[in-house]
């Protein structure tokens, strides 16, 4: 039996690594979010990136962190971890505490970090692509050389408000690069049942937006994608559609236990297959970068902090009552006889 040389690495060890830590822990983090969810801890709702992991950390590593745009939908905790938010401050939110993001106001569906350019976290489907569009806008207007992205998901790629915002971007040639996050179902809607066509890479051409579509179950793939595209939408300074290909292994919200209505488990064992984290632990091993007891140490060190971070958040307090008044839009405090 002959030895298989190792595939060739397009990036060195060390980001490798990184990229595989940063999975590896939004992955944790995102199981542990699910535990509160179904234990009472988290208020609202609750939508899980388990699966899609490659989407915030191939895409928000290759931006200039802190100066670009960034704004997604609901499902939106991977992308704080990755841009820089605290993981405290950002399991406060969830559970609804006072050091949250936004004070324990907002929860798990609007995290909201200025300072590292995440404009949320947004729950209406679709709406939040016209603000992103905004954020292209502005930055246009001022003549700076930002990128936003906006992120999406197949349901909201048939919301009315996307059509009317990829009209605006490829008319006025805005900075903006659209992810469609196509993880094939809107809820527990198959693609094929709520798209016309299912090929959502061409929703940017009839706006003259240069789309494709790209496989972004491996981080290393994705990476490179974002890159590329990055850099030309920065350069050429106008709009970019992609339409990812990626698959949710949990159902679409944590409260989702119906999921063999609309897939079975073969499906999703298959898709299991292709795992991004898993994918990366393989090219880990074949090419010495870690050993598999190093793989295994990693594991239990990320368990442990983001155990001791929940703990933390969950002793936290909860925002004062009088703060329901504070952060609006309308003075409606009962002093003012509203």
């Amino acid at each position: 039996m002959t030895n298989k040389a190792p595939t060739k690495l397009d990036f060195p060890a060390s980001l490798i690594k990184h990229d595989y830590e940063e999975m590896l822990f939004m992955r944790i983090f995102e199981e542990k979010c699910q535990f509160a969810f179904r234990n009472g801890k988290a208020g609202g709702y609750l939508h899980l990136y388990v699966g899609m992991e490659p989407l915030a950390t191939g895409w928000l590593n290759s931006i200039r962190k802190g100066y670009d745009y960034v704004i997604t939908a609901y499902r939106d905790h991977g992308h704080a971890l990755v841009l820089g938010s605290d993981p405290l401050a950002v399991m406060c939110e969830i559970l609804g505490r006072k050091g949250g993001l936004s004070n324990g106001k907002g929860g798990s569906m609007h995290l909201y970090d200025a300072e590292h350019q995440l404009y949320g976290g947004w729950g209406i489907v679709g709406a939040h692509t016209a603000l992103g569009l905004g954020l292209a806008f502005a930055a246009k207007y001022r003549g700076e050389d930002r990128v936003t992205l906006c992120y999406l998901g197949d349901g909201a790629a048939n919301a009315g408000i996307f059509y009317e915002s990829l009209n605006m971007a490829g008319l006025w040639d805005l900075p903006i690069i659209y992810i469609i996050e196509n993880n094939y179902f809107a809820m527990g809607t198959r693609l094929e049942y709520h798209a016309a066509d299912t090929n959502l890479s061409k929703r940017g051409y009839p706006f003259g937006i240069e789309s494709e579509q790209l496989d972004s179950m491996d981080v290393m793939e994705v990476r490179k994608d974002a890159a590329r595209i990055i850099e030309m939408v920065r350069k050429e300074q106008k709009p970019y559609l992609v339409e990812a290909l990626t698959y949710r292994f949990v159902g679409h919200g944590a409260a989702d236990n119906s999921q063999e209505l609309y897939r079975t488990k073969e499906e999703v064992a298959k898709a299991r297959k292709r795992d991004p984290i898993h994918l990366l632990h393989d090219v880990i091993l074949e090419h010495n970068i870690l050993t598999q007891g190093e793989l295994e140490a990693l594991e239990e060190k990320f368990r442990a902090e983001v155990d001791e971070i929940y703990a933390k958040a969950e002793a936290s307090p909860h925002p004062d009552p009088e703060d329901v008044y504070t952060n609006v839009y309308t003075d409606i405090s009962p002093e003012v006889g509203h």
